[in-house]
């Protein structure tokens, strides 16, 4: 059986980032497993997740809450990730990779939101003030 969400770029992107998320999480220390590695993992998840619980709606209204919340994860990983290589967890490389997957998830993301807002049903946010991950 096919679902609906499997044929959206966004989702499809969102499960390649989360699989590199859970990859990277896996080397962090073991004392983290219930801290920064299970947060980061279920804020990776709920971006896919999110999109496909969308696609259920009855609504585009609808659909697009579903989109901002996969939005705001996005950010939350972002900001884990801040944390995880200011701690040392990741290397430049490796958040450099990273920064590149979830700015992909995130444009496309937004692009779904857009396109539903040509159709007159949503509102556009105002700007996507998106900086690079620090690669400090």
């Amino acid at each position: 059986m096919t679902y609906r969400f499997e044929k959206l770029d966004a989702w499809k992107q969102a499960m390649k980032s989360c699989l590199m998320l859970y990859q990277v999480t896996s080397k962090f220390p073991p004392e983290e497993v219930y801290g920064l590695t299970s947060q980061l993992r279920r804020a990776a998840s709920s971006i896919p997740l999110n999109i496909a619980e969308g696609t259920a709606c009855k609504t585009k209204k609808e659909f697009e809450q579903f989109l901002y919340v996969a939005l705001r994860s996005q950010y939350e990983v972002v900001t884990i990730l801040m944390l995880a290589r200011r701690l040392r967890y990741i290397d430049a490389e490796t958040m450099e990779k990273l920064d590149t997957e979830l700015s992909r998830t995130g444009r496309l993301v937004q692009g779904l939101i857009n396109s539903l807002a040509r159709d007159g049903s949503v509102q556009q946010p105002k700007t996507n003030n998106r900086q690079p991950l620090s690669r400090e």
